[in-house]
């Protein structure tokens, strides 16, 4: 016979030791914490430079809406050749999630590594001319374990003053010595290698391929030459160059700088249209990215989703040479009709000065049917406040001529 099991009633104090008194639940909790976020956000907002969240509907050929408002023609967005909305790509998205389910799973190096990777690697490295390539969660995610990876307290790096803040953050996490070089500026580039390379062991020169605030390129055949002599490796951020320039491959290939630039990062979340990050380089420094970098092996792999529409996008920008083309030529006809410098890149900078005024240019558009988003300090320098103009290869020409426009009532432009 089993001994006999009585019966408990219901726990009603799980944690007696804890249970002080009775707490009143109506009365507002002061804090140091509240106090704090509190204070910075009154700040912020004082400088013109708080940020909040709107709910974005967005549809083809660059419309959309904002908080439920009537639709806008965005020139604000990343999704350079519309490829985000092409029916091929949801439907490759959609085809890899009946395949291999909404998730991952687990990180790569766990069970997360699903079959479409290595497809998506293989098409990158093609693409960039490279061994390998490897795909990190995200852009900020791939900056932030390719750098620290690759250099350390003891080494050097070198990065253009306007670089994008992921690389700033992964240039904090490697604890390297960080000198930076004027923009685009070559020559003091190499003053600063003259002056400390000698100094450390191993060396990155780390620049963004196209500036997203800016639109230009680096100087990517001068820099890469510059770094042979020096025994110096170059690493450029491709975000906003891949599908841009070069016939879609990206600033290496724009300034005939192929095999100068080792470290081809980038991102899949611009023109490719879907998400993630990506590092296409040797085959031996890809291996150390899988075996060492901490933002790819502690993180969960990309939703198969985002994999099949990477894969098929990247065929869209090999395969449509007029697509890739277009954004560039769009950006060039809009700058030429408003009276601004010839444009490298889909991007078309209109500096406006304090944040206030960039604020309500940016409003005002939106009155007249278009979504230009004012970019603000600390993304670019105080007193640089701006109106960033993207273009996509689904605008249309009367979005184009509208835009013209809209900017010239406005009093907008040289």
């Amino acid at each position: 016979m089993g001994r006999e099991v009585k019966e408990k009633g219901p726990l009603t104090a799980p944690f007696p030791a804890l249970m002080g008194p009775a707490m009143d639940n109506t009365r507002p909790i002061e804090n140091s914490l509240d106090a704090f976020a509190g204070s910075k956000l009154a700040e912020l907002e004082a400088k013109n430079q708080r940020r909040t969240l709107v709910d974005t509907a967005r549809t083809s050929h660059m419309a959309l809406s904002v908080n439920g408002g009537a639709p806008l023609i965005s020139f604000t967005d990343n999704d350079y050749l519309g490829l985000s909305t092409h029916p091929d790509v949801i439907e490759a998205a959609k085809t890899a999630t009946d395949k291999y389910g909404a998730g991952s799973g687990a990180s790569r190096l766990v069970t997360g590594n699903h079959p479409l990777y290595r497809k998506l690697e293989q098409t990158i490295a093609r693409i960039k001319g490279t061994e390998d390539a490897a795909v990190f969660g995200s852009g900020y995610l791939a900056n932030v374990g390719i750098i620290p990876t690759l250099v350390g307290k003891h080494d050097l790096i070198l990065a253009d003053e306007l670089v994008h803040t992921c690389i700033h953050a992964g240039m904090a996490l490697s604890r390297a010595t960080v000198k930076f070089f004027r923009h685009n500026d070559v020559d003091h580039a190499a003053e600063l290698l003259a002056e400390h390379r000698a100094n450390h062991g191993r060396c990155i020169i780390v620049v963004d391929g196209i500036y997203s605030m800016d639109g230009d390129i680096a100087p990517l055949r001068a820099l890469g030459l510059l770094a042979r002599q020096n025994d110096a490796w170059l690493m450029n951020d491709d975000a906003h160059a891949l599908g841009t320039v070069g016939g879609g491959r990206g600033s290496a290939h724009a300034c005939r700088a192929e095999g100068l630039v080792p470290l081809q990062m980038g991102t899949l979340s611009k023109a490719v249209g879907s998400y993630g990050g990506y590092l296409a380089a040797s085959k031996p420094v890809i291996d150390l990215m899988r075996t060492r970098a901490r933002s790819f092996i502690y993180t969960t792999g990309l939703p198969p989703a985002a994999v099949g529409a990477s894969i098929k996008a990247l065929e869209i920008i090999e395969r449509e040479q007029d697509r890739v083309a277009r954004p560039v030529k769009l950006a060039q006809d809009f700058a030429k009709a408003m009276g601004l410098p010839k444009p490298e890149s889909p991007i078309v900078p209109l500096v406006i000065g304090s944040e206030v005024n960039a604020l309500k240019a940016s409003e005002a558009l939106a009155r007249a049917g278009f979504k230009v988003i004012a970019f603000r300090p600390p993304t670019v320098p105080e007193g640089t406040s701006r109106l960033r103009f993207s273009f996509s290869a689904t605008h249309r020409d009367e979005d184009i001529k509208n835009l013209v426009g809209a900017c010239e009532q406005l009093g907008l432009g040289a």
